[in-house]
């Protein structure tokens, strides 16, 4: 039952090009550091990386982007990352847009075994375009398929040498949701505990989902956009 490795080397010894890796947080807040810049120093190519948002420039996914490491992204909101959008008007990144809620939902989907659902969002819009579509009680619905990945890699609050994980604030979007719908998933905590420090109440994970833990180190909590008060105004 002990899930705890090393390092974060041997967290991802087993990626290989061409994996898909889910990528937990929102913005900068709650992702995965340390297994970035691992996937980064291994040097793995032909990424598909599903993940809210794309990083920063020089920070986050755009370490991985800087790199030429990812093939294809499945994402919501890209509109932090210069280099993303270089990449992807010069045809070097495929991206596949996705609103939000269809996003959380289609990977809620994905840990549940469900295979797809028809949702209102996107109908006649470029979401819709090449899927079926169907009418429930006079609306229009879209079908969308529910989205697994190889790898699903967290980020946590902390966590017990079980894997069960406690996220705080932010760190909750996507972590929990994308940690059931990886083959493997891999957690960073914080704060590594013995089993029984946590309040079962509290865990937003059970471990029954992680595969393998680390502690982590070095995070850098950086703020995305920083927005001050100008001298002399009230």
């Amino acid at each position: 039952m002990n899930k705890v490795v090393r390092d974060v080397r041997e967290a991802v010894a087993d990626v290989q090009d061409g994996a898909t890796i889910m990528m937990g947080g929102f913005g900068l807040c709650g992702i995965p550091e340390n297994l970035v810049a691992a996937i980064r120093d291994k040097g793995v190519s032909n990424l598909t990386i599903i993940s809210n948002n794309a990083g920063v420039d020089g920070f986050g996914l755009g370490l991985l982007l800087e790199n030429r490491q990812i093939r294809k992204m499945i994402s919501t909101y890209v509109g932090e990352n210069q280099l993303f959008e270089k990449l992807v008007l010069s045809g070097e990144l495929e991206v596949e847009l996705v609103p939000q809620g269809t996003f959380a939902e289609r990977i809620r989907a994905g840990g549940a075994g469900v295979a797809g659902f028809f949702t209102p969002t996107g109908y006649g819009t470029l979401i819709a375009e090449g899927k079926e579509t169907r009418e429930f009680d006079g609306r229009m619905y879209v079908l969308e398929r529910g989205l697994t990945a190889d790898f699903a890699f967290v980020k946590a609050w902390k966590g017990d040498r079980w894997g069960n994980l406690v996220y705080r604030k932010t760190a909750r979007n996507f972590n929990p949701v994308m940690a059931t719908a990886g083959r493997v998933t891999i957690a960073e905590v914080e704060h590594l505990v013995e089993v029984g420090a946590l309040e079962p109440d509290s865990i937003h994970t059970p471990a029954i989902y992680v595969q393998r833990i680390f502690q982590g180190k070095d995070y850098i909590k950086r703020i995305e956009k920083r927005t001050v008060r100008k001298a002399g105004s009230i």
